[in-house]
């Protein structure tokens, strides 16, 4: 469970200081997730009470790896990983390197591994010039090894891989892209998804099915509640107006959205999320819910699966 003092908080991130790089405070979102227990009505009473003005400072006192959110484009998310212990330094899906060439000046670090989720551009965009600077190395999915740019080390899925002293589990994780992985610490508790989970939605699906994304959405689900998913984009505000349309008696999704929106008024990141809150708020995980379906015209007899498409259909032409 999080911590309020402005010195701890169990899992989070740094977020460097600049124009692109605002000083995140977190204390917000870690305070609504302390409140998912309590009655709808203390709930609302709470959150109303909380102000952006009162954030604590995040930081990783879990493990010795800190993760510094770095903006890139319009709404892309780099995340630069840092091992306390020895110094490594990584970078999942560098869309642009000017950005992360950037946080690591200030801090005076060197890269030495480039992970990147999927071959899209905007997430491996950053790749060569990052290498040719750094030497880093490029990890990617060996599915996705011929359209990954400067890729080094290929890995697939259930293998084991270690950035620095700590483990990284490789889950595939297809439904956007054909080759798309995720990176999972679980020393950490912290996964980073690419575009397969965002918080409230799922990446559309380029060149995977339904199927796919399901299958992938189960795995990720399947880890504990309290990890801290890092997505590939900030599009928290949006995904939360189309749930609201197709669930809105949902009170859980009405105060976090609130929250989304107060967040973003201030400039302030909405990730990390948890999956403890996507699984009460986002309707791609909530393919059972009764609203979602009457919303949607779903039968009670269609499955999960039948249940995603039309929700993935629905959100794409909302």
């Amino acid at each position: 469970m999080a911590s309020f003092s402005c010195s701890r908080v169990k899992t989070g991130l740094c977020v460097a200081p600049g124009a692109r790089q605002l000083c995140l405070r977190k204390g917000l979102l870690y305070g609504f997730m302390r409140l998912l227990s309590m009655p709808f009505k203390t709930l609302h009473l709470a959150s109303r009470s909380l102000r952006v003005t009162q954030f604590c400072s995040v930081s990783n006192m879990s493990s010795s790896l800190q993760i510094e959110l770095v903006p890139c484009l319009r709404d892309n998310y780099a995340y630069l990983l840092h091992d306390m212990d020895t110094g490594t330094v990584g970078v999942v899906d560098p869309s642009e390197a000017v950005p992360v060439i950037d946080a690591l000046s200030r801090k005076n670090r060197n890269l030495t591994y480039i992970l990147n989720t999927h071959h899209h551009h905007d997430h491996t965009g950053g790749n060569m010039e990052l290498k040719a600077r750094y030497g880093a190395k490029v990890i990617g999915s060996g599915i996705d090894k011929d359209s990954i740019p400067g890729i080094d080390i290929a890995l697939n899925d259930g293998d084991k891989w270690m950035f620095a002293g700590h483990e990284v589990h490789v889950i595939e994780t297809p439904g956007h892209t054909r080759g798309h992985i995720s990176f999972y610490f679980p020393g950490s508790g912290a996964i980073f998804t690419g575009d397969t989970l965002f918080s409230l939605s799922c990446g559309k699906l380029f060149e995977g099915t339904p199927e796919q994304m399901h299958s992938s959405l189960q795995k990720i689900m399947s880890l504990p509640e309290d990890t801290h998913v890092y997505c590939g984009h900030e599009y928290t505000l949006s995904n939360s107006k189309f749930a609201l349309s197709i669930e809105p008696k949902n009170e859980e999704l009405q105060a976090y959205a609130a929250i989304v929106a107060q967040l973003r008024s201030k400039g302030v990141p909405t990730i990390p999320t948890t999956l403890k809150m996507e699984k009460l708020c986002n309707p791609f995980l909530r393919t059972s819910s009764m609203e979602i379906r009457q919303s949607l015209g779903i039968p009670e007899t269609a499955n999960d699966l039948e249940a995603l498409g039309v929700i993935r259909q629905a959100k794409d032409n909302f």
